[in-house]
């Protein structure tokens, strides 16, 4: 799994995006934040990508799983990822404890038959290269060892409500 301008991109048909990459870089992204002692609400928004909800759903049973508070649009709204980033900015300002962060699924730009999965650091905007060579490192290690090095729990265990639907909302609104 490679990663470009601040996420990774790839074709499920061509098994470059897949839910195992899905789970393996929202392992790796909570395991930077714990690194980078990054430990405010992490924005999550996503777009009309076929693979979005699919993978919003798998991304949201790895972060519950690290205990990772998740804000998503109220009404479960389309967010593009200018969105998450202003969501991150009005959050982190005058803050220097308890920063928020961010990931865009699916980012718009990507064509039709790719997904993708982009992280936004608290700074809100691109992740740099040493922050995505990091992540794509760690996934990469995971997905190696497959899926039982990820902590996820399914929606059905511990009484978590189901991922969203567009019509209701899950978590938080910003």
């Amino acid at each position: 799994m490679a990663f470009g301008t601040s996420g990774h991109r790839g074709s499920s048909f061509e098994s470059s995006f897949n839910e195992l990459h899905v789970l393996s870089i929202s392992q790796a992204i909570c395991e930077y934040r714990r690194q980078q002692n990054i430990d405010g609400p992490l924005f999550m928004g996503f777009d009309t990508h076929a693979l979005s909800a699919p993978a919003f759903a798998s991304a949201l049973e790895v972060l519950a799983a690290n205990g990772v508070e998740v804000m998503v649009s109220a009404g479960n709204e389309y967010t593009p990822t200018p969105a998450v980033s202003h969501a991150i900015l009005i959050y982190n300002r005058g803050r220097e404890t308890g920063l928020a962060d961010g990931i865009v699924i699916t980012p718009s730009h990507n064509p039709p038959d790719s997904g993708g999965f982009k992280y936004n650091p608290p700074n809100g905007g691109p992740a740099d290269t040493d922050v995505t060579k990091w992540i794509e490192s760690r996934a990469n290690d995971l997905l190696r060892s497959g899926a039982g090095a990820i902590n996820r729990v399914g929606f059905a265990r511990r009484g978590v409500p189901p991922p969203p639907t567009l019509t209701t909302t899950w978590k938080a609104t910003w």
